[in-house]
Parts: C-alpha cells; structure tokens; sequence
C-alpha cells in the first residue's frame, strides 16, 4: 500500500462538485435534473471579453508570464479598485491567481500550522477549513447566525480570538447564506483587531458586486489601519461569469507578498496568458453585462425567497448578496443532507445540505438562483410536491 502524508488524511472538498456530478450522471440517464447546486451563473462571459482572449492568441500571446500577473492586468485591478471604492492600491502588491481558491490556500498556507488557531465563518465556503485542517492548525468557528441576518458579529468573532489565532476569514457577501455584514460591525471589529495587532485578516469579497436592496459593499481595504496584515481576495468568476476561465486576483501587505511569489513560482508559475488580456477587457471595458445579471438575479433573488417560504416547514431570510438562499428546513422533519439527497434522487432538484457548509449548517439547504427564472419556478414546484407527499424518513 502506498503510504500518502498525514495531511492529506485531513484534507476536505467541496460537496458542490460531488452533487454536480451525481446530478450530471442523472441527466445522462435521461432523468430531467434542475441544478440549484453549483454556483455558476448561467449567464455567458460577455462578448468582448472573450473577444479580448482570442485576440490575445492571435497577437502571439501564448507563453509564460511573469509569476504575479501581467503588470497592465495588475494596474487594471488597482484602477478599478479605486474607481468603485475610492482606494488606492500599489499593482506591485497585486497578485493574480488562477481562481479564488489559490488565494485561500496561499494565505491558509502562510499562517496554518499545527499550534495555530484559524478563524473561519460557519456556515460558510467549505475550502476554508479544508485547508486549516490540512496545514495541522486548529479551525475554530466563527458562528454565522440566521437571527443575525446571516452576517458576522464583531462582538462574537473577537471573543474568539486567543494568543494563538494566526489569521481571521471574513467573507460577506457570504457564500452559503447571502447574509451581508454591515458597515457598521465591520467598524466594530476593525476597531476590536486594534488589540490584537499579531491577527492577519483575509477578507474575501468575491461577490462583492452581487449586493442587492441599495446596500453598499464595504471592503476591508478601506481601513488603513489593518491593510499592513490584509489580504483581499477577489475575481472575475462571478462578477464577470468566467468560472471557467480560472481568474482571480488578490492583493496583500508587502510583507508577504513575496511570501506569495515564491509559492507561485513552486505552485502553478504563472496564469494562462489569453485569460489575463481578457481579464483586462472585464475591468476597463463596458460593465453594461455586469449590471443586467445583477438586475436579473435579483428578480431570481426575489422568485426564490418567495417561493421557499411557501413550501411546507421551510422559512428563508432574504438574501441580500451573492446568489445564494439558504431556507431553514428544520421544521420539515428532515436533517439537511438526506433532504438534499432525496430532492435530487425522487423529485430531480439538486441543492446542497447545510452541514456541507460546517457544523452550524444542519437543519439549512443551499439553493444557487444562478440558474434561469423557469427554472427555478420548476425546481420550487417539485420541491413543494416532494414536501407534501413525503414524511422525512
């Protein structure tokens, strides 16, 4: 028997993709499968975007780049950056990465060990402890609570922190819940971090555009007091629809940035070359697209919502950001995963049980409204059937 290291014995996924190839084999069986599972809009990558890559081919762009990202591509972050929050950023301290979750697993990597305590929002993206767990630091919950609204408490996270924590997750708008933390305890626990100067503080924003209800995304770069110990991850992913184009970017205090360099030069190099021009195209050309998806999941935001709190023993918040519910389904008798797993198996609606999402998530499912209105009415259909006919087993 090969013998792997202990690390990889702790090492997690993403129960999103499991479920999106159980839903994809399903289909192929000829069974009619409404996917709420995955998180992917629905949406093309807008046209000049994808024009900007293949013209990036054509013009010769086919080798290597410098490991951090192409310097235009990196001055385009810092422009659009300032543009929608008035901040400045040095382009030398952005890093692009292929995807959101290098920068998770650059930052989880710099501060995890065993000893180490992290703090990471629970529910929440599952990569987080994932990654904790696989350096051997201890993950340690930071409840994300529906009498909250689904966002952190300032009060609540701080009480967490211990000599040992390494490195605070942040992430609103949140992914599973919606929930948006407010302005107002971002200030609260920014002042609270002034007592603990030794906390690094990752904040991921990555829908930081998919807000809705006339809120405003307040970013953590806006508060200079921590930006020497901020690391900021983003993307195009969702604001831009190019999940697939594997794109993100990042910015961090120049103490660890070259920390980050070195890791991608071991890890991945450099990110493939025609998607960093189009990356370029997303940020300075038009943003007509990037308005007209928001407008439109917003209406899906309002479907859904709708939609749950008619079904039998389910109630859900309303979600104010990314696109994602997520109904509490306690009174419906049922645990989370095997509602999950009966909806897709008996009535063909794939959606992602709660526990998937940490220890706080029983009793919660997570729909994604990244897939068509119709769609969406058919899935809340078969599900308000499947929750009249059947007792939880």
């Amino acid at each position: 028997m090969l013998k792997t290291v202990e690390a990889f014995d702790r090492i997690g996924e993403e129960n999103a993709f499991a479920v999106l190839a159980r839903a994809t084999k399903l289909a192929s069986e000829g069974r009619d499968i409404i996917n709420l599972g995955i998180g992917q809009p629905d949406f093309p990558t807008p046209p000049h975007i994808v024009e900007a890559a293949i013209k990036a081919l054509r013009d010769g762009h086919h080798g290597y780049t410098p490991s951090t990202g192409i310097l235009p591509l990196r001055e385009a972050v810092a422009t659009d950056v300032h543009r929608r929050f008035g901040v400045e950023v040095d382009p030398d301290l952005v890093m692009i990465v292929p995807g959101g979750k290098v920068t998770m697993y650059a930052a989880i990597r710099l501060f995890g060990e065993p000893g180490a305590d992290i703090l990471y929002p629970d529910p929440g993206f599952p990569i987080y402890r994932s990654m904790i767990e696989h350096t051997g630091a201890n993950p340690i919950p930071v409840p994300i609570r529906e009498e909250n609204g689904f966002a952190f408490s300032a009060e609540e996270t701080l009480s967490l922190i211990t000599p040992n924590t390494r490195l605070l997750i942040l992430n609103s708008p949140a992914n599973p819940t919606g929930g948006v933390t407010p302005a107002s305890e971002i200030d609260k626990l920014v002042e609270g971090l002034a007592r603990f100067p030794n906390v690094a503080v990752m904040s991921d924003e990555i829908y930081d555009q998919l807000i809705f209800d006339g809120l405003e995304h307040r970013t953590l770069l806006a508060y200079p007091e921590i930006r020497d110990r901020l690391i900021v991850l983003n993307g195009w992913s969702k604001t831009y629809a190019m999940t697939g184009w594997r794109l993100g970017w990042s910015i961090w205090p120049k103490a660890l940035y070259d920390d980050v360099r070195k890791l991608a030069v071991n890890a991945w190099s450099c990110v493939n070359a025609a998607a960093q021009y189009a990356g370029i195209a997303a940020l300075e050309g038009p943003q007509d697209a990037v308005v007209q998806m928001r407008q439109e999941f917003d209406k899906r935001r309002k479907l859904v919502t709708e939609g749950l709190n008619g079904l039998p023993g389910v109630r859900a918040e309303t979600p104010k950001g990314a696109f994602y519910a997520f109904p509490n389904v306690k009174e419906t008798g049922w645990k989370a995963k095997p509602l999950a797993a009966a909806l897709l198996d008996e009535a063909g609606v794939a959606v992602i049980g709660g526990p998937d999402f940490g220890v706080l998530g029983e009793g919660y499912i997570r729909l994604s409204y990244a897939n068509s209105a119709e769609n969406i009415a058919r899935a809340l259909e078969r599900m308000r059937q499947f929750l009249s006919e059947r007792q939880a087993a």
